[in-house]
């Protein structure tokens, strides 16, 4: 089927394009969401806003069209805790910025099928995803659904995707030691974590986000030439913070 892939530039919804290639889908093309202007953390139940200026540059990295939309809405949820749906188009609600983006896509390709995403366990996200491709008759494809988190990161770091942590909120994951560092590095340290504290070893918790550097699916690859970290909440047991990339630039050398 013809798809197009929903990217933060995230680990999950990049391995996610991984899997749909490896099943037989064409990758029409790619969507992102964007936080507004001069906002890096956004405080989204939905989508990653950390990176993002990267994000927008996987459409290079993949030799495919990519379109954005700026976020406008808030999470806001009409539903309680027994039921996660979204099921009333909700003004101002950032689930309805995805619908927009996806009507942005359908107007320039309209023979695409499908959406694929990276979720893993959120109900949040994947009801909201599915309430989108429903109202634009398209199948959502989430084929890192509910996997082995353990078996799963393994796979991923298998699989030749190389990613860095852009930011921790977790105990056991400190900002000055951890940002920017390889995932294939930690892996080790997430499983301690996950085993002491109960971390998510893919960060399904919020405990970290991801970029993708590179994988065998980009025809170019990104380098960071110059980044800072920056502190968004000092707390003594899990301390939030995140990278903020200042300066990079696309090598058509890849490694694969």
């Amino acid at each position: 089927m013809k798809i197009v892939g929903l990217v933060s530039g995230g680990k999950d919804s990049i391995f996610s394009l991984m899997e749909c290639k490896r099943l037989g889908h064409e990758i029409i093309c790619l969507a992102h969401l964007t936080p507004p202007t001069n906002i890096e953390e956004l405080d989204s139940w939905m989508f990653q806003s950390v990176g993002s200026n990267l994000a927008q540059m996987m459409g290079e990295c993949f030799q495919l069209p990519i379109y954005i939309e700026t976020i406008k809405g808030k999470s806001n949820t009409n539903s309680n805790s027994n039921n996660l749906a979204y099921e009333t188009t909700t003004e101002n609600d950032e689930v309805e910025d995805l619908f927009r983006l996806i009507q942005k896509v359908k107007s320039h390709h309209p023979d695409i099928e499908g959406i694929s995403t990276g979720a893993i366990l959120s109900d949040y996200q994947r009801l909201r995803v599915e309430n989108v491709c429903q109202r634009h008759n398209l199948v959502s494809f989430a084929y890192l659904w509910q996997r082995d988190q353990s078996e799963l990161l393994d796979q991923i770091i298998k699989s030749g995707l190389k990613a860095i942590l852009v930011k921790v909120a977790g105990m056991g994951l400190d900002p000055h030691k951890h940002l920017n560092k390889e995932l294939s590095l930690l892996q080790t340290q997430l499983s301690v974590l996950n085993q002491k504290y109960g971390v998510h070893v893919c960060g399904e918790g919020g405990e970290y986000e991801t970029i993708t550097l590179d994988c065998p699916l980009f025809k170019k690859r990104i380098v960071i030439d110059e980044s800072e970290i920056i502190i968004h909440s000092d707390d003594y047991f899990a301390p939030v913070g995140f990278l903020r990339v200042k300066k990079f630039h696309l090598d058509c050398e890849t490694s694969f």
